[in-house]
């Protein structure tokens, strides 16, 4: 277990991703079908500032909870069914909140003086804000052209610096992100709010820094192997499991404090909004980590073997040994003088060296030939 970790740790370890890709490509296609589903089903659970409407907060005092703050607004001709409820915490106080649709201001004034009679306060305790449906569209445009044009220069910049392939892989990376994000969303009927456009728009920088950092070692090992005959998936294995330990300690350290937020700030201090805000945050988090690793890399892989220099060997991949050796020495174990090459060069390991050794002398030697007298 030791040298499982060693190796992890110095970038030696030998994990099959590409030939495994079909498992991950199955995986996401069927969250993908149930995001669009649930989309299709019961839709996106909009907050106020999407939808409009209004929203009343009233300190929980006297004779004020939920079942009276339901008869309340049944008594002002509102229907409670369409009404959503929330108890706010902030330390030893405690507030209400209620969100309706769109309301008269007569309305409006009625059902604050009876919350602040059932509080047992004044008028002034209760808070009222309205937002416009219209507001709701107009932010909501905004959002979705600023993802486009994000994705555009995304894009046009990673053609510039690498590929077109890698700029393809990394948008189909990010829509992927979103889309399971906002599918997790959906199906679980949490409240979408400005917070949570926030962090959706926050972890696409997340999910495209942790595909470019996959993709900058695989630019390098392109360079590194353009001289052997290896496939684009070999290309994809070894650079992927170069940058795994890098990966998995980016992911761990950005997932803990957002975790700890969520937890802290929501669950034991009741920040609610802290809540929407690092739920999608978490979300995306996990999800940018597994598309990098699972959806970008393979998908790579699959566009550089349509290309007429890794097309002949599409077929071939090293496994086990024949990648250590592969990752320890920048040419394919598919030569007896790979044992040489192996050896003699200084930054291979003793045991890249020894299992290439073992997998290429595995045949036993031909008998030679009896000399005529």
């Amino acid at each position: 277990m030791a040298g499982r970790w060693q190796r992890l740790y110095r970038g030696e370890t030998t994990v099959d991703f590409y030939g495994r890709r079909r498992y991950g490509f199955i995986f996401s296609g069927v969250l993908l079908v149930v995001t669009v589903v649930s989309l299709f089903a019961q839709g996106l659970n909009l907050g106020i500032d999407f939808k409009g409407g209004v929203a009343w907060e009233a300190p929980v005092s006297g004779q004020l909870t939920i079942e009276s703050a339901k008869q309340i607004l049944k008594d002002a001709g509102i229907e409670e069914t369409s009404a959503k409820f929330q108890v706010l915490s902030s330390g030893s106080d405690q507030r209400l909140r209620i969100q309706a649709g769109e309301q008269t201001e007569a309305v409006q004034t009625d059902v604050r003086t009876k919350l602040a009679e059932k509080a047992g306060s004044g008028e002034d305790s209760v808070s009222v804000a309205t937002v416009s449906s219209t507001w709701g569209r107009s932010i909501t445009n905004k959002a979705v052209r600023a993802l486009l044009v994000f994705m555009l220069f995304v894009s046009i910049f990673i053609s510039w610096r690498f590929e077109w392939g890698m700029a393809l892989s990394a948008i189909a990376a990010m829509v992927h992100d979103v889309g399971i994000s906002v599918g997790v969303y959906s199906v679980l009927g949490l409240e979408v709010t400005p917070a949570t456009v926030v962090a959706f728009l926050t972890i696409l920088g997340f999910s495209l820094y942790d595909t470019i950092v996959v993709f900058d070692k695989v630019h390098e090992n392109t360079s590194r192997f353009s001289g052997s005959r290896v496939s684009a998936g070999d290309i994809i294995n070894v650079s992927m499991n170069q940058v795994l330990m890098r990966s998995l300690n980016t992911s761990i350290a950005a997932v803990l404090p957002v975790f700890s937020l969520l937890v802290l700030g929501s669950g034991v201090f009741g920040a609610v909004a802290l809540r929407e805000f690092a739920l999608a945050l978490l979300v995306g988090l996990a999800t940018g980590a597994y598309s990098s690793i699972f959806i970008a890399s393979p998908l790579l892989g699959i566009l550089k073997n349509r290309d007429p220099r890794y097309a002949p060997y599409r077929t071939q991949l090293s496994l086990g040994p024949e990648m250590a050796h592969l990752m320890a020495t920048g040419a394919p174990a598919s030569r007896r003088g790979a044992v040489i090459t192996a050896v003699a060069d200084p930054d291979a390991s003793p045991e890249a060296a020894a299992a290439v050794a073992e997998t290429v002398l595995s045949h036993p030697p031909r008998p030679r030939k009896k000399s005529r007298r």
